[in-house]
Order: structure tokens, then sequence, then C-alpha cells
């Protein structure tokens, strides 16, 4: 049995050593970072899940941005305790925070990541979409959280502005 919740600021560090643990030493030197330093999160997005005896077993979060003066969600990182992969908690995380996301009356989502894995989600290539180097084209995906939300939006990301 796990619990999801809001992020809280409590979670904050607890959630960082997990990314550590998950993700390769320098993640935060990815261009995706230099997009979220010094931009709060998405806070009614940014989820933990917590087993029965009050372990992080998994986290993501999300963060504002732009492309073309649009405005998108950033996704990411998500991340899994190792010891509790396999168990479709991250395909919770992604799917609880996108109807959220979509409830909340955000259009569309970017992240860098797996097509493979994220195409059962709904995300796709994205053409035209360039995130800061060095972010291989391939890896840019999106989803659409209204119909044809990402329909002639192409340009560079960049940080959000307000």
């Amino acid at each position: 049995m796990y619990q999801l919740e809001e992020e809280t600021e409590a979670d904050w560090w607890e959630v960082e050593a997990l990314y550590d643990l998950c993700f390769a030493p320098g993640r935060t030197a990815l261009s995706s970072y230099r997009l979220r330093d010094g931009v709060p999160t998405v806070a009614p997005l940014c989820l933990v899940m917590r087993d029965a005896d009050g372990n992080l077993a998994a986290a993501i979060r999300y963060w504002p941005a732009e492309v073309a003066e649009q405005d998108i969600l950033l996704l990411g990182p998500i991340a899994v305790h190792p010891t509790r992969q396999g168990e479709g908690l991250g395909a919770l995380l992604i799917s609880e925070s996108l109807a959220e996301a979509r409830r909340l009356g955000w259009e569309r989502v970017l992240l860098v990541g797996d097509a493979p894995y994220y195409r059962r989600f709904g995300f796709r290539k994205l053409e035209g979409v360039v995130m800061p180097p060095p972010t291989n084209p391939e890896r840019v995906l999106g989803f659409e959280l209204v119909r044809g939300a990402w329909a002639g939006v192409a340009g560079d990301v960049t940080r959000a502005t307000a």
C-alpha cells in the first residue's frame, strides 16, 4: 500500500537524495536543469509516494517553461527507488500528475526521455522544439493535455518568465 501526496518543503532533500540515487552523477548539469534553476516548481503536480512505513518510494516534479511564448510544463525528474522499480509506481505518478495538470488547465507537457517508455502515455517526438544543448532532439517529447495544443508550437525551450 502506498500513499500518494503533494511534495512538501520537508520532502525536498529526501526527494533530491532519491534523484541522486537513481540518476548519474552530474544530473544537475543537464540542460533541463538550466531551465529549472531559480524557477519554482508547479507544486500541485510535484508528487511523492510513500510506503506504509513512510519510506519514500517514488517522486515526480514539474516546472513551468515556455516555447515561443507558450506556457508548457516540463516534466521531470521522475524517479522510483531501485527496490520499488517494476511495481508500476512511475506509471501511476505520470498518469495521476497528467490528469491533475489537465484539471488545472495546462495544455502541453514536454520532457526529455526515452520515447519507447513514454509513448505508452501518449508522448510523441516534437518537431521544431529545441531544448538547450546538449540535448538529443530524438529525446524531446511532448504530450497534449488539450487536443492540438502542440500544433504550430516551435522554437527554443526557455525558462518561464512569470
